[in-house]
């Protein structure tokens, strides 16, 4: 008995597991020219992310694709266990939208805030801009204000 209970204790363990590895998996879409979307895919890899950088010449059909409006949009589109991050969302709130798993398209940094990860010097922290969540009309709200 006691050996079915470890078994099941371990497959619980390698499941949960598998789960959270192919959550850290980010797809993202970017212009081929683009040196911020990768800069901000190195602060995603830095989190602990597996990032898969597929270059893209038509943007504006990725954003459509996936909701994106103009008003949320910025250089790059990446998907992460479901949710769209637009732009230069931190790694730190992308890990709290996995946890909390919020009714939400996703997160944007509409534009390219010159303080986020991507834009600013190497290890600096966000400042001075909105992290959006953003549903499926579009609407959106502040999910985390750096100041």
């Amino acid at each position: 008995m006691r050996k079915y209970i470890w078994a099941a204790g371990l497959m619980a363990l390698l499941f949960s597991w598998a789960t959270y590895a192919q959550a850290t998996e980010v797809v993202m879409y970017k212009n081929p020219s683009c040196g911020c979307c990768s800069a901000w895919a190195k602060h995603m890899r830095a989190a602990g992310f597996t990032v898969k950088e597929l270059p893209r010449e038509d943007m504006a059909a990725v954003k459509e694709k996936y909701g994106v409006s103009a008003g949320l949009a910025s250089c790059h589109t990446a998907i992460v266990d479901g949710y769209v991050i637009e732009g230069h969302v931190p790694a730190s709130d992308v890990k709290r939208l996995l946890k909390e798993r919020p009714q939400v398209v996703g997160l944007t940094a509409p534009g390219m805030p010159m303080q986020s990860p991507g834009m600013q010097a190497e290890g600096k922290q966000p400042r001075n801009y909105d992290v959006l969540a953003f549903d499926q009309q579009g609407r959106a709200k502040v999910y985390h204000r750096y100041e």
